[in-house]
């Protein structure tokens, strides 16, 4: 039996969920066609894949609604070519999303399970150049920074200062800071100089807590 075609729907979530919600930019609005998010949720929840909202990928995590995908990466202002970083890359939507305009994609996801998950569907969907590795997010990748941009998927009770201090001069970090339990403001700061940062209002949003040395305690998880 052939697998179910997927393409009119997604192109139906573009222009109804992202394009009727505000003005996106043409990179963005063609990543979101492109991406085939039924190939990053699990197999039961394929026929809810362009839904507009999030959906379950186990270990308690989930893959974000395509509008807020969309919100955060145009947040970046991203003009191709870009080094970022993703934070609780999950399933790799975001990532592979993101990768449609950035030269380089850095996803770290903190689950074992997740990050194997999301580096298989991301080599089969073709997204070479994005690298996944599983780790603490909120220590971010020193390695390869500085970042044009940072994308982190999971809300924190403030920004991290060691993500901070690997954006590059110019670059901006949208995140969701907030109540672990309770709903979040999604902000985008803009580092300015190698001291002052610009911190810009998205609105309000709901993710996972950010667990890690610099966002919520793993203890007792």
């Amino acid at each position: 039996m052939n697998a179910p075609d997927f393409s009119a729907r997604r192109l139906s979530m573009v222009d109804y969920q992202i394009r009727g919600r505000g003005q996106f930019s043409p990179p963005v609005l063609a990543a979101m066609r492109r991406v085939r998010r039924e190939q990053f949720v699990p197999d039961e929840l394929r026929e809810q894949a362009y839904d507009d909202g999030p959906l379950p990928i186990g270990h308690g995590q989930t893959v974000s609604q395509p509008y807020i995908v969309a919100l955060m990466v145009e947040a970046l202002s991203m003009q191709g070519g870009e080094k970022v970083l993703d934070i609780g890359t999950g399933s790799g939507y975001g990532a592979a999303v993101l990768a449609c305009i950035a030269g380089e994609v850095f996803g770290i996801e903190r689950l074992p399970p997740l990050a194997q998950q999301a580096c298989r569907v991301l080599l089969a969907e073709g997204f070479l150049n994005v690298h996944v590795r599983c780790g603490d997010g909120t220590l971010g990748w020193p390695e390869a920074a500085p970042f044009d941009g940072i994308v982190v998927a999971a809300g924190g009770p403030g920004i991290p200062e060691t993500l901070k201090n690997q954006l590059a001069i110019g670059g901006r970090l949208v995140m969701p800071v907030g109540p672990e339990f309770a709903g979040q403001e999604l902000v985008c700061i803009t580092r300015l100089s190698r001291s002052d940062f610009k911190r810009e209002n998205l609105g309000d949003v709901r993710f996972v807590p950010l667990l890690g040395a610099e966002g919520w305690p793993t203890e007792n998880r």
